[in-house]
């Protein structure tokens, strides 16, 4: 292969996400509305009927779907799905940073105000209640974190005798930051008080 033809191809190839050409796309939202003591965010618990992750607190939201125009638009499907409202009442819609899974998953979420809290009618299939948190409740109570490590398992055949240090390699360390926000008797963690904790940071 010549010079030329290495350049060509690199001047033709649009950096993503390494080994992300199969990833699969999901999108939430985190929902904001008013009351009269302030704006709070809007949380759903999931309903028992679901296989995953059952009795668990989240935000609106699922896979970006083929028909939908961007992650935006899952964002705002999904909202209108689960909490039964209509598109027209969901606005001033801005993306948060976009967290990247090994697990080949990208989460992009979102942030909107729901206009008219009293018309939500939540689909049962999903949704097994709603309950919301006054912002200002987050913006002086920061959240507990806790840390997971990764323990890490070569398979039984892995090639041992190709790398410096055999057996006895030492692998890079790994954990993750788990965050938690306890709300009256609500626990808000995982991923959503991960979103949530973000959202905060941007706007204190």
């Amino acid at each position: 292969m010549k010079r030329d033809q290495i350049v060509t191809k690199l001047q033709n190839h649009m950096p993503s996400i390494l080994g992300g050409g199969h990833v699969k796309k999901y999108a939430v939202m985190l929902p904001l509305i008013q009351k009269e003591d302030g704006i709070h965010v809007l949380f759903e618990v999931r309903s028992q009927q679901l296989r995953r992750q059952p009795g668990e607190i989240c935000f609106p939201g699922g896979k970006v779907d083929a028909a939908d125009i961007d992650e935006k638009a899952a964002a705002i499907r999904e909202t209108m799905e689960e909490l039964g409202v209509k598109k027209d009442e969901i606005f001033d819609i801005f993306p948060l940073d976009y967290m990247y899974f090994p697990s080949d998953m990208i989460l992009f979420p979102f942030v909107g105000y729901i206009s008219n809290p009293e018309n939500i009618s939540v689909n049962p299939a999903e949704v097994g209640e709603i309950f919301s948190v006054p912002i200002s409740f987050f913006l002086n109570q920061p959240p507990k974190i806790y840390q997971v490590q990764f323990k890490i398992e070569p398979e039984r055949n892995f090639p041992f005798d190709l790398i410096p240090g055999g057996e006895n390699y030492k692998w890079r360390k790994r954990s993750m930051d788990e965050y938690f926000y306890l709300y009256e008797n609500k626990t808000i963690w995982g991923l959503t008080a991960k979103i949530l904790f973000h959202f905060i940071e941007i706007i204190r």
